[in-house]
């Protein structure tokens, strides 16, 4: 599977220069690579990307979370998430299950990684629990 430089370059804005709050990478079948399909402003929440996430179509995405510290640090995590709804495709589920390592490693910075298979297991709690 090929991962278009978009992808990398999109990621490097996100990580370096915080232009994104979200990405969202789709595979194309047909072309056999990885593409930016959508990326979220920093001032959209955590809402408008669980939104952006279709609900019946795998995607990786990744997601910049600022929190603030028990120590009152402002900080921040970049979250890869691995979308794969129980509703997907078969065919689409282990085309993104086989490709997810080797897109992964294109991304350095990726703090946490998440699989989710419906919203509950993406749920901001979840991301809360995950940046300790």
């Amino acid at each position: 599977m090929a991962v278009h430089d978009e992808c990398k370059l999109k990621f490097l804005e996100l990580k370096a220069k915080r232009t994104y709050r979200f990405i969202v990478y789709k595979i194309e079948e047909k072309q056999k690579q990885v593409v930016v399909e959508k990326f979220g402003e920093p001032t959209e929440s955590y809402e408008d990307f669980s939104a952006s996430l279709p609900a019946d179509e795998c995607r990786y995405a990744v997601y910049d979370f600022d929190f603030v510290t028990e120590e009152n640090c402002q900080k921040s995590r970049i979250f890869f998430i691995a979308w794969s709804p129980d509703t997907a495709r078969v065919r689409s589920k282990m085309i993104y299950a086989s490709s997810k390592d080797r897109f992964k490693r294109e991304l350095d910075g990726i703090q946490v990684e998440l699989q989710a298979t419906d919203p509950t297991e993406m749920g901001l709690d979840v991301i809360k629990s995950r940046c300790t």
